[in-house]
């Protein structure tokens, strides 16, 4: 007898994207079942066991403040916690947090398994099911109304998420030898791409790798560089308390490979997957194996290593810098020759993985593919790399396949209010023939978009979907209030040019006072802080160290922030230009034939989406522009 059920959302896979997206739907309280092709490997991190690091910590503080999982996880998990780039300007800070990667994924399958409206099923989804319809534009198109499993069950729901991860007819290769399994000799799914091919969804090949693990018994770390945790640990996500998280932290080790690492790796190039012509799927550019590396760049004496652990019960160290699709004599021959791994033992050889994903021009940006409707795609089936990039898609698709159902407005982020919607609009307006990568360059206004202040640019919006409790948006206005009230309080307390703070400015290395200052202008100095001025700020109130931070920020970068805020305003009137869905690119005779191509082909919504599409020039916009005004006049008069 045949197995059927209904329920209102089905999530394929349980990784970093499945979760943040079965979460989002559950919570949103909509009937929601998550499939995996091992119960064992929900949140599963199979390559690097961290969270965060530079760009990457902005969006997993993003997904927090919208009311994802990820951040509030690796708060309860972490083993080691550091603020990067801290010498650096804020726009840049990022935090980065060691997982004990077993508790982890067991924390998250335990969120999981407890959230109302969530069921969990281990089995192979290999069929979507679908229907044709016509849209609100009479336009033809295919609607999901189910997923069908291996094992012949049938599961109809109002929408689809597809967070496949790098299952799909996955292939892990160490040298000549290949499995054809997914990450961590997991099944792989073979079935499902023949679904999507027949349903016209374009698929590509991209392939990504990952380093050994070695038995920390066997690494003698007296000859590499300890690396230790900050002092004053900073939490992910905005809802944990501080003080929760300040405990004693392991250390990770620092070493380098050198020539005769380099000598082994040229040697045997001939017998790497990779060189030998036998992966064909694209790695991705800023994460490159170390047989990538060395033949690139060749200039090079050396390249870092990292020494990582894996978790507190387990004795495996994870190999930073070094991943390799290398076959296993000569891994281990060319591990050895790295200080401190001499007489290492590899507990599991590294190796490359090709996975099926596709071309993410094919969706829209709530993540919902242009062609069928209530299909939702999230993480590295879209084309990205990285836990971080995959979990904030899988949070926006949870969140756009729910507002969906429910009938409500979409929420889709823009390049001006997040890393998360660099990130997405990245994804589906430019051609990625390469894993995509987040980095803090991509983002434009980075000054606007940084980690410590993600609650406050998207907490309210996470409040508006229902992700965020009452409780804790009312903790954000409040912080706001405060921030708001010392920023003024500052710029209105001023100082006289006394003895008292001549000689104080003095000691602290700034020029001494002329006239009176108010302390806002004193915080603006390079060599003077918030703390520094508490010995002549004779007014001041005890404040979370949160609002202490706001404050000093927005007062020292006033004018940088001032002059980006400006171009956001630019960069929102292309945004909220649209361009119409039926607009006929040929009929617009000044149009460059490659920019007419690249339109006809990505058809982009605004004016401003437009304009980031590669091959579409400066003065291609303008035409539009120009034509736009007829169109548009057109249209009224036509009225």
């Amino acid at each position: 007898m045949e197995i059927r059920e209904k329920v209102d959302v089905c999530v394929v896979g349980a990784g970093h994207a499945g979760c943040e997206a079965a979460l989002a739907c559950a919570r949103l309280g909509l009937e929601t079942v998550i499939f995996t092709v091992s119960v064992d490997s929900i949140a599963l991190m199979p390559c690097n066991p961290n969270v965060g690091g530079s760009s990457k910590g902005h969006l997993v503080r993003e997904l927090d403040a919208l009311g994802g999982e990820m951040g509030k996880n690796i708060d309860k998990t972490f083993i080691q916690s550091k603020m990067l780039n801290v010498s650096k300007g804020p726009a840049v800070h990022s935090l980065r947090a060691q997982a004990d990667k077993a508790e982890y994924s067991r924390t998250m399958r335990k969120v999981l398994e407890n959230q109302e409206h969530l069921t969990i099923k281990q089995a192979e989804v290999c069929e979507l099911l679908w229907n044709e319809i016509e849209d609100e534009n009479y336009v033809t198109k295919k609607k999901i109304t189910g997923v069908k499993t291996f094992t012949g069950a049938i599961y109809e729901c109002k929408a689809v998420i597809l967070c496949t991860g790098t299952y799909l007819r996955a292939r892990c290769l160490c040298g000549e030898a290949i499995t054809y399994t997914g990450p961590n000799g997991l099944q792989a799914a073979n079935h499902l791409p023949d679904s999507l091919k027949a349903m016209g969804i374009e698929l590509r090949r991209f392939k990504t790798g990952t380093p050994a693990r070695m038995d920390k018994r066997s690494i003698d770390f007296s000859k590499m560089e300890e690396q230790f945790g900050d002092e004053r640990i900073v939490p992910f996500s905005f809802s944990t308390d501080p003080e929760s998280v300040q405990k004693e932290q392991v250390s990770c080790w620092l070493t380098y490979t050198n020539a005769k690492t380099h000598e082994i790796i040229r040697n045997n190039l001939d017998r790497s997957p990779i060189y030998a012509g036998i992966i064909e799927g694209t790695g991705p550019r800023y994460c490159p194996s170390i047989e990538d590396k060395v033949v690139k760049f060749a200039e090079k004496e050396r390249h870092q290593v990292f020494i990582e652990p894996e978790g507190l019960h387990t004795n495996e160290m994870y190999v930073g810098g070094m991943s390799s699709s290398l076959p296993e004599d000569v891994q281990l021959a060319m591990y050895r020759t790295v200080p401190g791994l001499e007489n290492c033992k590899i507990v599991r050889n590294a190796y490359a993985i090709e996975y099926d994903c596709i071309n993410a021009r094919q969706l829209n940006p709530t993540l919902e593919f242009k062609a069928v409707s209530g299909l939702f795609s999230g993480g590295q089936f879209n084309g990205s790399s990285g836990y971080e990039e995959a979990a904030c898609q899988g949070l926006i698709a949870g969140i756009n396949a729910a507002m969906k159902i429910l009938n409500k407005d979409p929420l889709i982020l823009d390049r001006s209010e997040s890393y998360i919607g660099v990130l997405i609009d990245d994804l589906v307006t430019k051609d990625n023939r390469e894993p995509y990568r987040m980095m803090t360059s991509r983002a434009e206004y980075r000054l606007l978009l940084r980690q410590d202040n993600a609650d406050l640019r998207l907490r309210k919006k996470g409040y508006q979907v229902g992700l965020i409790s009452e409780e804790e948006y009312q903790a954000l206005l409040n912080k706001e209030k405060l921030i708001e009230e010392e920023i003024n309080r500052l710029k209105n307390t001023m100082v006289g040019a006394n003895q008292e703070i001549q000689d104080f400015l003095v000691s602290s290395g700034s020029t001494p006072l002329k006239t009176a200052s108010s302390l806002a202008e004193l915080i603006c100095r390079p060599e003077l802080s918030y703390k520094i001025l508490e010995v002549i700020d004779k007014e001041r109130k005890p404040l979370p160290e949160a609002v202490i931070e706001q404050a000093e920020i927005e007062i020292k970068y006033e004018g940088y922030i001032a002059r980006q805020k400006k171009q956001v305003e630019q960069f929102k009137k292309m945004e909220v230009k649209m361009i119409p869905h039926n607009m006929n690119y040929d009929e617009i005779p000044s149009l460059r034939i490659e920019a007419r191509q690249k339109l006809k082909h990505f058809l982009p919504v605004s004016i401003g989406q437009a304009s980031r599409i590669s091959g579409v020039s400066p003065a291609d916009i303008s035409v539009l522009l120009v034509y736009l005004e007829h169109y548009d006049r057109k249209e009224v008069e036509g009225e």
